[in-house]
């Protein structure tokens, strides 16, 4: 009997366990192909919630990577297909300082000159792009938060960084071909 119970929550702890590390994967469908992101609650617990609440409403799908700079970052997350931006939630807390870093693959959220300004806009990191840390907790010192990596697919996101682009109206570095974000899951394929 007791050996029954021990056995039956060890598997409740292992299944609980099992989800939450899965709830903290992304699986981001591009029309470039997959990759996916591993989010980093502990660190970034504000972001992320956020981050998560945009995945769960479907709000990414259908919306492109808008700004790809290829020794840079690719920045996604808030604009339509046709460029028409994407009304968002309130603006969240800056958390750069959280010790993360702005290295390759990272991904971090866009914002404003307004430190506390970021909403679904997001970007990944291409190289190391250590200006990008936070420094201090001023106007020009705050940074920008990271909150996961991709850990998937990076052969994808160098795909991406590739693409040629343009200047569309006030945006500049908008790929020619759209790079559409085509759906976004919880958990990430084996």
């Amino acid at each position: 009997m007791i050996k029954s119970i021990l056995i039956t929550c060890s598997l409740i702890s292992l299944s609980v366990s099992v989800f939450s590390k899965e709830e903290n994967k992304v699986w981001m469908k591009t029309s470039k192909g997959g990759f996916c992101i591993e989010l980093y609650p502990k660190k970034a617990p504000k972001t992320v919630e956020n981050f998560k609440q945009y995945v769960q409403s479907g709000f990414y799908k259908g919306t492109v990577f808008h700004r790809v700079i290829r020794n840079f970052m690719i920045q996604g997350g808030g604009f339509d297909t046709n460029l028409q931006k994407k009304e968002t939630r309130k603006p969240i807390e800056n958390e750069a300082n959280n010790g993360l870093e702005n290295q390759a693959f990272s991904v971090a959220m866009a914002r404003t000159n307004d430190p506390h300004s970021a909403t679904s806009q997001f970007f990944i990191n291409v190289k190391d792009n250590n200006f990008l840390n936070y420094k201090a907790s001023t106007s020009s010192g705050w940074g920008y938060a990271v909150f996961g990596k991709v850990v998937k697919g990076t052969t994808v996101i160098n795909k991406i960084k590739q693409v040629a682009t343009k200047t569309n109206g006030p945006h500049q570095n908008v790929p020619i071909e759209n790079v559409i974000i085509e759906d976004v899951t919880f958990s990430c394929p084996k």
